[in-house]
């Protein structure tokens, strides 16, 4: 059976966000090696994920090269460092590809889910403390604390990996968030 991840800032082949966000790598190299043998652990061929953003800062052929070496059926919103380069390659690397919007609402598992590249203080279902709807985002790189039934799903917050929907409720039930 399929599962859905999900996941935000990779910033494959970007060598200085090594520095910006304090990540545990000697090269930009080693940095994509291991988010993708981490992506690759958890997440099968069949398996889908929604990537919020930041993928990549490098040109086509190399994000197309990334995109061909993670397993999976990626669903891609954009972020802000996402360039023409991304946004443009051919429909058939992304199971869906938000266009130029930045977020999108997408049902998984019976919740309502609002995805954003950046943080929403309120989203459709937002209001209903005791509905079924989160809002996920990347964007921030752990530097905003979770509110309630809102999380950062990026890599620096999850040890470089994807996360599960049953990952993220876990999180938020155990800080009181859900």
């Amino acid at each position: 059976m399929s599962k859905t991840f999900f996941t935000a800032d990779t910033h494959f082949g970007h060598a200085r966000i090594i520095d910006l966000c304090s990540r545990p790598f000697e090269t930009v190299e080693d940095m994509d090696e291991e988010m993708i043998a981490r992506w690759n652990k958890v997440v099968g061929p069949d398996d889908f994920v929604w990537h919020l953003g930041d993928f990549t800062m490098k040109g086509a052929e190399e994000a197309l090269a990334y995109r061909q070496r993670l397993n999976g059926r990626i669903a891609l919103i954009w972020g802000n460092h996402d360039r023409q380069s991304v946004r443009s390659l051919p429909a058939s690397c992304w199971e869906h590809l938000a266009g130029s919007r930045f977020a999108t609402e997408v049902k998984v598992e019976g919740w309502d889910l609002t995805l954003c590249h950046y943080a929403m203080r309120a989203w459709n279902g937002s209001f209903h403390k005791t509905g079924k709807s989160l809002m996920l985002y990347g964007h921030s790189h752990g530097m905003l604390p979770p509110i309630h039934h809102s999380l950062d799903v990026g890599v620096d917050c999850w040890n470089f990996y994807p996360v599960s929907l049953d990952q993220i409720l876990d999180y938020l039930q155990c800080m009181e968030l859900l």
